[in-house]
């Protein structure tokens, strides 16, 4: 071969990397899983925010205020809290619905 491709071996001449990480993990719960873990974490912070972020935001535009507001509880809800309830969900309900 001219191009040199044969040279440089096919794709049964490549090694076996092995088994990939995400065999290695549990599979993800499901999207209807997600949602409800998604919700049970945002609607406690934003409850939480609201009544926070009150007594100095009466004065603000509505929309200053959910500015505010979502900058801090989507940040959190996403890397702090589903990530932690996706762990608990795991250990105590995820392994009952798998196939032994």
């Amino acid at each position: 071969m001219a191009n040199g491709f044969a040279s440089q071996g096919g794709p049964s001449s490549q090694p076996n990397p092995g088994p990939s990480l995400s065999s290695a993990r549990t599979a993800a719960p499901s999207i209807h899983v997600l949602a409800v873990l998604t919700w049970l974490a945002i609607f406690p912070l934003v409850a939480i925010g609201i009544t926070a972020m009150a007594p100095f935001t009466v004065s603000w535009d509505p929309l200053l205020r959910v500015f505010v507001l979502t900058t801090v509880v989507v940040p959190l809800s996403v890397y702090l809290v589903v990530p932690w309830f996706v762990r608990i969900y795991d250990r105590y309900l995820g392994g009952a619905n798998r196939p032994q």
